[in-house]
């Protein structure tokens, strides 16, 4: 793979920012051509780096370095360089956010105000999520973090949506503000483990490769572990700092709610395996007891919490929630059964939300309501859309051949086979989702058509191009899993956490689960002894 094709993936949305800003606003016809091309330049390069990844070579591979400050001050050779790479984890988070950018730009096809804008700064967003997977610099890595934050604010400010329909004293401003604030201060922890990580590690660099082979001794990796584990974690939904994205996915516009939970929430997730349990592997292994209730409690509340919700982003965005809670569960089993199934989700998730969002767009643009009850019927005027929306509620609640169910069974197994009693509330938290999915069908898709709703026109065709597209992914991974499988299982491989001396398989034998109880106490006091009952067994075995 040419290091060349993920730079341009960096690249392509700046130039097509760029050459927006000379197009006059007025010409909206021209903007959306713009647009539509870059998307579609973003989406056939992610998905050639996809494709390209040899399996059999495994690593990192396509790497370019361009040194830009080195032996200066504090610096030491390959200071900051701008490092691009890609390895079997980020290789798949590529693609969904291809898949997404070109989705999420067809359905803006029908915004008219101030378009030219909304997608220079949905570019820069989707740029910043690219470099974000691509940089093995962690200057670089922090900066396109940032990036891929920071034009929320403006995105729903801007082009958002007002409150819920039945009540709600919160706008889209209080949505756009809260989500700021709280990733803003999310930031704040991540860079104070960057300089800690920096300085502790005293090479001068600030190259990944060269400080995940560090040696940080124990006590610095459980004290600093932390700090990314929250940091990051926020992004993620990571309970009780969840708070900001269902009121972000309610006040942003479409494609942002879109490009918001089936990308951004991945990022976060990365960051802590890239930058936590890639680091830090010792940290890991004592924090993660802890990471695993915090995404367990994350994946009942927020299923739990969707179940009773009238507005239709509400119930998608705390949906949101309980399936990054199964990710970080996932994270937190540290076994390549789990971690495989976790960065599986990611993807899954990526594009069944983003289709869910896709489709409620269509309906709040028409009906100007997202109340659940107010609906009744919608298959009979609305066919495309309930299709698209029912294989998306069944990938949702894990139905098999569909890319949930690959995705929660990697997940579910990889946690009985370290923390059983969290494995058996995982799956009861999949049981209420097909709860909440079910009477979200009932309340509008099924019995009698309600006749306020007589003048609904069903998708238009640049939302059934997005729908579609997003709909085949979900397929595509539930019939073929091992694409995605394969190339993960290889970006486990650098990970000393997870395969130590890169010895690892995602097969389901015993052997496979390595214990990762480090000695001394962990967070969550009585996991430890859950944990020596179960080294016990797998020493029998």
């Amino acid at each position: 793979m040419a290091g060349g094709v993920l730079l341009a993936l960096v690249l392509v949305p700046w130039g097509a920012a760029l050459v927006l800003t000379a197009v006059p606003g007025r010409m909206i016809n021209v903007v959306r051509t713009v647009a539509v091309l870059a998307a579609l330049a973003m989406f056939v390069l992610a998905l050639l780096t996809f494709i390209a990844y040899n399996i059999s070579d495994g690593g990192i591979q396509g790497e370019l370095r361009w040194d830009w400050l080195s032996n200066a001050a504090f610096l030491g050779n390959n200071g900051i360089t701008l490092h691009l790479g890609v390895d079997g984890i980020a290789a798949p988070l590529i693609l969904l956010n291809g898949i997404v950018t070109l989705a999420g730009t067809w359905v803006s096809f029908k915004i008219d105000y101030r378009n030219k804008d909304f997608f220079i700064l949905l570019f820069v967003l989707s740029s910043g999520v690219f470099g974000t997977f691509v940089s093995l610099d962690l200057f670089f890595f922090f900066f396109f973090y940032e990036l891929a934050v920071l034009p929320m604010y403006l995105l729903i400010v801007v082009w958002g949506s007002g409150p819920a329909p039945y009540g709600a004293n919160r706008d889209k401003t209080y949505g756009g503000m809260k989500l700021t604030m709280m990733l803003v201060a999310a930031s704040v922890a991540i860079f104070i483990a960057i300089i800690a990580i920096f300085n502790e590690a005293g090479a001068g660099t600030f190259d990944l490769p060269t400080l995940w082979k560090h040696a940080y001794s124990p006590g610095f990796q459980k004290t600093f572990f932390p700090f990314i584990m929250i940091g990051c974690g926020v992004l993620a939904g990571l309970w009780p700092f969840h708070g900001w994205s269902p009121d972000g996915h309610a006040a942003a516009p479409t494609a942002v709610s879109m490009l918001h939970a089936g990308v951004l929430m991945k990022l976060g997730a990365f960051g802590i395996l890239r930058l936590g349990i890639q680091m830090f592997p010792d940290g890991a292994r004592f924090w993660m007891p802890a990471l695993m209730v915090l995404g367990t409690t994350a994946a009942l509340y927020g299923a739990f919490s969707a179940t009773v919700q009238r507005d239709w982003k509400l119930m998608t965005g705390f949906s949101s929630v309980s399936h990054m809670g199964y990710v970080l569960m996932g994270l937190a089993t540290l076994n390549p059964i789990g971690v495989n199934g976790a960065v599986l989700q990611m993807f899954s998730h990526g594009v069944m939300t983003a289709l869910f969002f896709a489709m409620i767009g269509s309906v709040y643009d028409q009906a100007h309501t997202r109340d659940l009850r107010a609906f009744g019927g919608l298959i009979h005027k609305m066919p495309r859309f309930v299709a698209f929306f029912t294989l998306a509620g069944f990938a949702s609640l894990g139905l098999p051949l569909l890319s949930g169910f690959v995705a929660e069974f990697n997940i579910f197994v990889g946690t009985f086979k370290t923390y059983p009693l969290f494995g058996a509330l995982g799956v009861f938290s999949a049981l209420i989702t097909a709860t909440y999915i079910l009477r979200m069908f009932s309340f509008a898709f099924f019995g009698p058509f309600n006749v306020r709703w007589s003048g609904l026109r069903d998708l238009l065709p640049m939302e059934t191009m997005a729908g579609g597209l997003l709909a085949g992914a979900i397929v595509f991974m539930g019939l073929w899993p091992s694409p995605f499988v394969d190339r993960i299982a290889q970006g486990l491989r650098g990970i000393p956490a997870i395969c130590p001396n890169g010895q690892c398989s995602v097969g389901l034998g015993a052997g496979n689960v390595k214990p990762h109880a480090p000695p001394g106490a962990p967070p969550v006091s009585w996991l430890i002894e859950h944990r020596r009952a179960t080294l016990g067994q797998e020493s029998a075995l």
